[in-house]
């Protein structure tokens, strides 16, 4: 699968490997939502993006929207609870995340969804993941990007002024409380000249 990326200019390592998770900072959104940012976790980011893309057994995906079959605008690949991770840094990364959140969450991550974002045209639209637990109670998302910086945006069910993060490059973004069920997130398209990232969501068992 060719792509390109323009690596960073702060991280030219080949070593991948975590920093350590203490300088996370959480922003608080409001009815109960959170999200914790830390830009920079992932040392070597750009080598595990490109070893990602060429062991990563992506996949397309048709859905059904509007009456009609539609083609999904990014690849995707999922690892269950038993599945080995395509990397061992991601093992490293959903331990270090079970380890520093497990008196707040009271349970593991367990699960790993990845999205590769091919270019601009490649999104996800508004949503939350409330399909399972996250539908009737507070539990955590955590998410690992590697590649060129895509804009995250998060907005209240209720109504008001959306919340942008550009994450790429190593960054963690965790959402947490009752974010999944009282705000909605998206990956938007993008008009400008926008090279390839990949997402890797950590999930807790029957967050969906």
């Amino acid at each position: 699968m060719s792509t390109h990326l323009q690596g960073s200019l702060f991280d030219q390592s080949d070593a991948v490997r975590l920093g350590p998770p203490a300088g996370l900072r959480r922003t608080v959104l409001g009815d109960g939502a959170w999200i914790d940012l830390l830009p920079g976790w992932l040392h070597g980011a750009d080598a595990l993006f490109a070893d990602l893309v060429d062991d990563v057994p992506w996949r397309a995906e048709r859905r059904r929207m509007y009456e009609r079959t539609v083609d999904v605008p990014r690849l995707l690949a999922f690892y269950g609870a038993g599945d080995s991770l395509p990397h061992p840094v991601l093992d490293e990364a959903r331990a270090a995340l079970s380890s520093h959140y497990a008196d707040e969450l009271g349970e593991p991550f367990t699960t790993a969804g990845l999205c590769y974002y091919r270019d601009g045209r490649d999104s996800v639209a508004w949503h939350g993941d409330r399909i399972g637990r996250g539908a009737r109670e507070d539990t955590m998302v955590a998410i690992l990007s590697v590649g060129a910086p895509r804009d995250l945006l998060l907005r209240p069910l209720r109504g008001g002024p959306s919340v942008r993060r550009a994450l790429g490059h190593g960054d963690l973004i965790v959402m947490g409380g009752s974010c999944q069920r009282t705000w909605e997130h998206a990956i938007p398209k993008s008009t400008r000249a926008t090279g390839p990232r990949i997402s890797i969501q950590f999930r807790p068992h029957g967050v969906q």
